[in-house]
């Protein structure tokens, strides 16, 4: 049994995640969106870091669209910055930055010592060990260096993509939860 590189199955993740038709990943959207309003139901949290979706990523703005107008409950998003990223309350307008993600304005910083209790995070894949694989940059391996806390750690995908083998490394996130199709 060869073994697999981690970027080679990245690249094969990414590849599988092309052919969705627009009904079929707008379905799969609200699927994975239900499951993950469920979650957010049951725990109740009061800071919770959400992502801005790319193409090939669950869109989860409904969810941003709902959970921000809840006083009880502040809504982060994060905003690049060097080789990580800060968490920045989500607020309009949004702007294409680097990588071709959408971010509010960074002057809603507030540091990373937030306290959340709950992180959504999109994934392009999983191995035996439910480590994340990304998109290769680290940026969500660094921030979570950065928590005091451990929040509910929720992974999202349109449709899983998992090896059985290791191919991640131990400072690669692990979730709670892995909501796919």
């Amino acid at each position: 049994m060869s073994k697999i590189s981690k970027d080679n199955f990245r690249k094969l993740c990414l590849s599988k995640l092309r052919f969705f038709s627009k009904n079929t990943k707008i379905k799969r959207d609200r699927t994975i969106c239900s499951k993950i309003k469920n979650i957010i139901e049951l725990y109740k949290p009061k800071k919770i870091l959400l992502y801005i979706p790319l193409k090939n990523e669950v869109d989860i703005r409904p969810i941003i669209n709902e959970f921000r107008k809840q006083k009880d409950i502040e809504i982060y998003v994060p905003y690049m910055k060097g080789k990580s990223f800060v968490p920045v309350k989500y607020r309009l307008p949004l702007e294409k930055k680097r990588f071709n993600i959408k971010e509010p304005n960074y002057s809603t910083f507030r540091g990373n010592n937030i306290g959340f209790d709950l992180i959504v995070v999109p994934i392009v894949g999983i191995d035996s060990t439910y480590r994340r694989v990304g998109y290769g940059a680290g940026m969500y391996d660094r921030f979570f260096t950065t928590l005091k806390k451990r929040p509910i750690t929720i992974f999202t995908q349109l449709t899983l993509c998992q090896t059985k083998e290791i191919v991640t490394d131990s400072y690669d996130i692990i979730a709670d939860y892995i909501i796919t199709i």
